[in-house]
């Protein structure tokens, strides 16, 4: 690769450049390597309207810093000058894609992506029978004729920024949730659950879950015992953490029996704490409450690491830019402030992704013409079953969209519990 000036000038030249861009230049990603540039008024941390739910420290500090692994669409790797594996563009002619929210499902991990470039256009599911994110995950996708099938849902719009979020697998059945209704004025106006009984790519309309709260959300299967306070009294719960408006929104919970999962009826929606700090709970969404103030986030993923025996948010956002990491003991808080997982001008930029040309040599990553155009990191979904670890430490591994090049990395993070932190309870599972 070329040679490129120092970091720290470099920064410098992206926040005087970046903040005279036009945020129409740009799309998903790219928009975000501009605008969230900007310094807001209010900062990230403050509790919602859950009355004694403080922020807080993370509790746990970053051993590494993430790194990329290898990149797993598309034929080539720019920065690395190499093939990839899975030779998506010559084995099912799709050249790019973004997001990729995993799930389990009937021994097999799926992934979900976004907005794909290809003949077929729309969205795309894969799956690998691979476990080890260590090693480049060997997709498999639904084709005809040479090409990828799309993910289909019927009774909904699946053009740009109407894309699969999050799934969730129960009872041998997969279950995606979806958005839709995108407008110049509204980027995800509503998501969607659909089903499918054979892992797809087809699959049945069943309900609107939101247009308020919960459009970009993700699920975590719990068991209700392991979490008194929960609205659910025995077996499975379904948490589902949400957002709003694209990029624009706090995280709010829900929650439902998961065997109840085709029943938009049993959703609960977190309503704050009452005066004992119990969660309160409420049938009605409008009476939802923020887990923390930070009005930025689209994408987000969330899990239970048993290594650390915390709750772990990640989130695409600014202030502070990059990808941000959220812990909590109990999923309806307190969340903690945010850690800044991926720093893109120390991770990123130059890197894997793309420096608009005029700021120095080219970094050579871009994709065809589009090289005036910033790349910019975004759906930081941890890959579903992949963390390992031991007591208080844990290894993390999460793809990440890079818009351009338009494509998916898989990353590796390590993690561990400050002294300070550790868990005083016993009973979690």
């Amino acid at each position: 690769m070329t040679a490129l000036p120092d970091r720290r000038l470099l920064w410098a030249a992206v926040l005087m450049a970046t903040a005279a861009l036009s945020a129409s230049a740009f799309d998903r990603g790219g928009a975000e390597a501009a605008a969230q540039y900007r310094v807001e008024q209010e900062g990230p941390g403050r509790s919602g309207n859950g009355g004694s739910m403080a922020a807080r420290p993370a509790g746990v500090r970053i051993v590494e810093p993430p790194v990329k692994l290898y990149q797993l669409v598309g034929d080539y790797d720019r920065e690395r000058k190499t093939q990839t594996v899975n030779q998506t563009a010559t084995r099912w002619k799709l050249q790019g894609t973004d997001l990729g929210a995993s799930v389990i499902h009937n021994g097999k991990l799926y992934f979900l992506f976004g907005d794909t470039v290809g003949p077929p256009g729309g969205d795309a599911i894969a799956w690998t029978e691979d476990r080890d994110p260590e090693k480049p995950l060997r997709l498999t996708f639904p084709s005809f004729d040479g090409a990828y099938v799309p993910l289909r849902i019927p009774k909904i719009a699946q053009g740009d920024f109407e894309v699969p979020v999050a799934g969730v697998s129960v009872g041998g059945k997969l279950y995606v949730y979806h958005t839709t209704d995108h407008t110049p004025v509204r980027t995800m106006g509503r998501s969607v659950l659909a089903m499918s009984k054979d892992g797809g790519p087809a699959f049945t309309y069943l309900y609107d879950l939101s247009t308020r709260h919960f459009i970009n959300v993700a699920p975590v299967r719990a068991a209700a015992r392991d979490w008194p306070g929960l609205p659910v009294a025995r077996g499975e719960a379904l948490l589902l953490f949400g957002s709003g408006d694209f990029r624009r929104s706090n995280v709010r919970l829900a929650v439902q029996p998961l065997r109840d999962i085709e029943k938009k009826s049993t959703l609960r929606y977190f309503a704050g704490a009452a005066p004992d700090g119990s969660p309160r709970w409420s049938a009605a969404e409008a009476d939802s409450v923020p887990l923390f103030h930070h009005p930025c986030v689209g994408e987000l993923s969330v899990s239970w690491n048993r290594y650390l025996r915390k709750w772990i948010m990640l989130y695409n956002g600014a202030p502070p830019r990059g990808i941000l990491l959220r812990t909590a003991d109990r999923p309806w808080g307190p969340w903690s402030d945010p850690l800044v997982l991926f720093e893109p001008h120390r991770h990123g930029y130059g890197a894997f992704m793309h420096i608009a040309d005029g700021l120095g040599p080219s970094d050579g990553l871009s994709d065809p013409g589009r090289a005036h155009e910033w790349g910019g990191e975004y759906g930081p979904y941890e890959i579903a079953g992949s963390a390992r670890g031991s007591k208080g430490r844990t290894t993390l591994y999460f793809v990440l969209s890079t818009w351009n090049p338009y494509t998916v990395v898989v990353m590796r993070t390590t993690l561990e519990v400050e002294p300070a932190a550790s868990p005083s309870r016993s009973d979690r599972p």
